[in-house]
């Protein structure tokens, strides 16, 4: 037994020097960004942070503040050399990133398959500018020795990305950590225990509706077999959903129309989860258009998923869910009864 334990110590050594010896290895040969610095991707990315900064989209005001010209932010710095998703699947084994490559093989090597990102710490050198040509590199800063965690068993992989200009002058870095970790083995699965009689699906009630002061008609014409469409009294425009203002001509005026029933599919969809006991599944879905004009929501009912079509005509029926809750479902025309 000591042989055995002699041996998977060397093991263990050999595995702890092979990962120790990426320590200030390359990861990634410095690479340029795909564009330079430009003044459309500034605007789409503050426009998208809601950052209203003038420095960023207005010249004049970045020479207000002393800056040659408009500025990207700071956060930017990692968006100037992403390749995108493409670019990243064709090359991920470019000669480039050959280290990085042989770093996750060992890890994965050692049970380490699982990662989550744990912290970021940058340090920017200057501010950069339109025309500016960012690239990157990184290398390896340290592995921490193993370590237990909430996650699982693993190491902490910590590395330097160093970001520079077109002259090769640095112009931020980032302090990159990441965990690798080896996923805790799944407990096993308890002995089921004998299921308890269960509640018949029918007894279960459907989620209520929220009713107010704008759309109560609708459910109550709803529990009469009444389908109401909402009509403006001012210029007779029909709408659904029930509002209190015509979106016409503005008027608070209004009253119904009953629907003929008459229908097409619009679009549809099969509805598999969540699950809710007072529903069947999978659970057909539609946007109905009415002979009227308008559309609702409902489910279609009397037809397989497979024989759903756009433009399938439709005609209406019932679902009496419980003693309060009456609904409009669609079947296909072709199954209405003379």
């Amino acid at each position: 037994m000591k042989g055995v334990a002699d041996a998977d110590h060397a093991g263990r050594s050999d595995y702890e020097e092979r990962l120790q010896a990426f320590v200030g290895r390359e990861l990634n040969a410095r690479t340029p960004g795909p564009d330079p610095v430009n003044q459309p991707m500034i605007r789409h990315w503050t426009a998208a942070m809601g950052d209203a900064n003038p420095v960023y989209t207005d010249t004049e005001a970045a020479h207000a503040t002393g800056r040659p010209g408009v500025v990207a932010p700071a956060s930017m710095i990692q968006a100037w050399t992403m390749r995108g998703y493409g670019a990243s699947a064709v090359s991920a084994s470019a000669p480039g990133r050959r280290g990085f490559d042989e770093l996750l093989e060992l890890l994965d090597a050692g049970g380490y398959t699982s990662v989550v990102a744990t912290d970021s710490e940058f340090e920017f050198v200057r501010e950069l500018v339109v025309g500016d040509h960012v690239a990157v590199c990184e290398v390896v800063e340290s592995i921490s020795a193993e370590k237990r965690t909430g996650l699982g068993t693993g190491r902490f992989v910590t590395t330097l990305k160093t970001y520079s200009d077109q002259d090769g002058e640095t112009v931020a870095t980032q302090r990159w950590r990441t965990l690798r970790f080896r996923p805790p083995e799944p407990e096993p699965e308890p002995e089921p225990e004998p299921e308890p009689a269960r509640v018949p699906e029918s007894r279960s009630l459907r989620p209520r509706p929220a009713v107010n002061r704008d759309n109560a008609f609708w459910f109550e014409g709803a529990r009469e077999h009444r389908l109401l469409v909402q009509r403006c009294a001012a210029c007779s425009v029909l709408r659904h959903p029930p509002g209190p203002c015509c979106p016409e001509c503005g008027s608070l005026a209004w009253d119904t129309v009953e629907a003929s029933g008459r229908a097409q599919v619009y679009s549809f969809v099969v509805n598999h989860h969540p699950r809710h006991p007072a529903f069947e599944f999978p659970h057909l879905i539609a946007v109905v258009a009415l002979e009227e004009g308008t559309r609702l929501i409902a489910g279609l009912t009397g037809v397989a998923i497979e024989d759903v079509a756009i433009g399938m005509p439709l005609i209406l029926d019932w679902l009496d869910a419980d003693p309060d809750l009456s609904l409009p479902v669609f079947r296909p025309a072709a199954t209405e009864t003379n």
